[in-house]
């Protein structure tokens, strides 16, 4: 039975239909971020060769309308077209939408696949465990994250780094009470991402408190002092368990994560002003800084969510309904596409200037794309038919388009790409067997994946 989460008023996000309750009906109860003591056994297991791929996954939570981003149709109607003007890029004949200046003067650096698509219910979960796991948990079974197949097939990162995080918290309530897909799945508990806890219910784009034990907020990390008073905040708390309480995995999870190696990863202070601001003073800008630099102290695959809910807050889940779900066009005018557009381009050029592009996979996607036609209050609704997602770095061959949708962005229009598909892609930009298979429960073997990679996507 499906629980849901309607705390504080909050109304489920796009009206479901019984027909979409069936669809979903066999997934299985969620999961939740970890403690530190969750995390205690990604310690351990040997190091990894330093030229192994890595993965920075930024998953855009409520899902990015299309045609207002990366697919634009100027020659469309104005009820399909939107508000926004295409632009063109440093790549000729590939344009994309207004909101992105940074975007179009590195457009030779991603790749935009433009024909995802998923026939599955048109709700935010089903998506997030399709698009983070490549397929959807059923009959109990809870498919893994990319990054707890990284920890299986390659252990732990290096220098005594966990390999998968997810910041700066997990996915909280998006409408329905199942699994995100952002956890270990039948891989086990060994292999779940260390994933600081926050506050669902502070405002803005405030995620964390850095006063509590997990706040590591980056956006709020504005010196040393203030990351010390966040690990000394934890440091009380698991004092105040007291002995008895406490297990070696507590005591291995805590010397993992605040060791002297995760404390210089986590300390965003060290990074200059101009550096900062170059990423925008934001938790997500702050964020994307932060996973660069979890990467580079070791960190195999890092997640960041650029919203925890789509609740109360401005996210790419564009209804304009008012209330809980108010978000409208004019804020990805004014808010949310200048933020992503600043972080994505100085992530590019940050990881380029340092030499860790080429070793460096960067995934940027939401779980389904908008309807085509504005709704009546100038908004769109959830449309899982079709929408683009965008890769770089590593062996990525930047400057291309795969897959088109058609006139009004309504449905694939050539190279259709299942999520199944860019699973294996992800797979493949991390040099992981997409043939292999996982220990599932039972002793059973289950395949890694169900189809091939995006060939052409690489050099």
């Amino acid at each position: 039975m499906l629980a849901f989460e309607s705390n504080k008023g909050v109304r489920f996000c796009d009206g479901l239909s019984r027909r979409d309750f069936l669809q979903v009906g066999a997934l299985g109860a969620g999961a939740v971020g970890l403690s530190l003591a969750d995390c205690a056994n990604l310690q351990g297991a040997g190091a990894t060769r330093s030229n192994d791929m890595n993965c920075i996954l930024l998953f855009l939570v409520g899902a990015p309308s299309h045609l207002d981003t990366w697919d634009p149709k100027p020659a469309a109607p104005d009820n399909v077209r939107g508000p926004f003007r295409s632009i063109q890029t440093n790549v000729p004949g590939v344009q994309i939408c207004e909101p992105f200046p940074l975007m179009a003067q590195r457009a030779n650096r991603y790749a935009i696949v433009r024909s995802v698509y998923h026939r599955a219910a048109p709700i935010h979960e089903t998506g997030h465990q399709l698009m983070q796991t490549g397929r959807l948990s059923q009959s109990g079974l809870e498919q893994p994250h990319y990054g707890a197949v990284v920890s299986q097939v390659r252990g732990p990162g290096r220098a005594g780094m966990p390999p998968f995080v997810v910041v700066p918290c997990p996915i909280g309530n998006t409408g329905v009470s199942i699994s995100h897909g952002q956890g270990a799945g039948y891989l086990g508990a060994g292999h779940e991402p260390f994933a600081p806890k926050c506050d669902l219910g502070l405002r803005g784009f405030r995620v964390a408190d850095s006063g509590t034990p997990a706040g590591l907020d980056p956006a709020r990390l504005q010196n040393r002092q203030a990351l010390l008073a966040a690990i000394d905040a934890a440091q009380r708390a698991y004092d105040a368990e007291g002995y008895g309480s406490r297990t070696g995995a507590h005591e291995r999870a805590f010397n993992l994560v605040f060791s002297q190696q995760a404390r210089r990863a986590f300390d965003v202070a060290a990074e200059s002003d101009e550096r900062r601001a170059r990423y925008g003073h934001n938790t997500f800008g702050q964020s994307c800084l932060l996973a660069r630099r979890l990467v580079e102290h070791g960190v195999r695959l890092v997640t960041v969510n650029m919203f925890d809910t789509v609740f109360n807050n401005i996210t790419w889940d564009c209804h304009a309904d008012g209330g809980a779900l108010g978000v409208t066009l004019n804020d990805y005018r004014d808010t949310l596409c200048p933020m992503f557009d600043r972080a994505y381009s100085a992530l590019l050029d940050d990881l380029h200037e340092r030499g860790m592009l080429e070793n460096t996979l960067i995934v940027a996607m939401g779980e389904f794309g908008r309807t085509p036609l504005l709704n009546s209050r100038g908004g769109r609704d959830h449309w899982p038919s079709v929408w683009s997602i965008l890769f770089a770095g590593g062996q990525v061959r930047g400057g291309q388009v795969i897959g088109s949708s058609d006139r009004t962005g309504a449905e694939p229009r050539d190279r259709p790409v299942s999520p199944t598909e860019v699973a294996a892609t992800v797979y493949r930009g991390l040099g992981i067997d997409v043939d292999a298979s996982l220990p599932g429960p039972d002793n059973r073997l289950l395949p890694i994946t169900d189809a091939q990679p995006i060939d052409e996507l690489f050099r």
